[in-house]
């Protein structure tokens, strides 16, 4: 099978490896196959795909949309970046913990986390580059973030000074989130 699936921290956070399969050339690998992700219990159909670029030490999250709900599946397709997935939903026993992990173009591995999860990255290289497909198509009036160093959640970014847009900076903690009547979108 093209594609093995690592678990997480997180049982509903799953790691997608694709098989890679390199010659002289260079290589070939399949990101995504509807009849394989649906038989894996991954989601078969995706609305959307992003790509974004970022300089080393930008952290960009903690994103999320709750109308519609949205999963993202992450990778890197240039450089490193530590990729991370945090559990808001209501009523979850896992509420408020996170699963991180370390990808790069070289070694081809996404993160898949469903819609009720915040995501968000950093970049570690000079240059990275996240392409990410999305269950849902983008609302901006239905999409919201959570503070990257909410000390509530705990993530350990592997930056100490990241460079930040003033959206995320400003963002909201997981406890203003939770007090917002959009939050009841998300329940365990």
């Amino acid at each position: 099978m093209p594609f093995s699936l690592e678990s997480t921290a997180l049982d509903d956070v799953k790691i997608v490896v694709p098989e890679r399969f390199p010659d002289g050339r260079g290589f070939f690998l399949e990101v995504f196959r509807q009849d394989l992700f649906g038989a894996l219990g991954l989601p078969d159909t995706f609305r959307q795909m992003n790509h974004s670029r970022s300089a080393k030490s930008v952290v960009r999250g903690l994103h999320f949309q709750w109308d519609p709900p949205m999963g993202k599946l992450m990778r890197v397709i240039v450089g490193r970046a530590f990729l991370v997935a945090v559990d808001i939903r209501v009523g979850s026993p896992t509420l408020g913990r996170w699963v991180g992990m370390e990808a790069n173009a070289d070694e081809p591995r996404e993160l898949w986390a469903p819609a009720g999860f915040a995501r968000g990255f950093c970049a570690l290289s000079d240059v990275a580059e996240i392409e990410y497909l999305t269950t849902g198509t983008y609302n901006k009036a239905a999409e919201s973030g959570i503070r990257w160093n909410d000390p509530a959640i705990g993530v350990e970014w592997p930056v100490t000074d990241p460079v930040l847009s003033a959206k995320d900076e400003s963002a909201q903690t997981l406890a203003e989130w939770l007090a917002r009547p959009e939050a009841a979108n998300f329940t365990y």
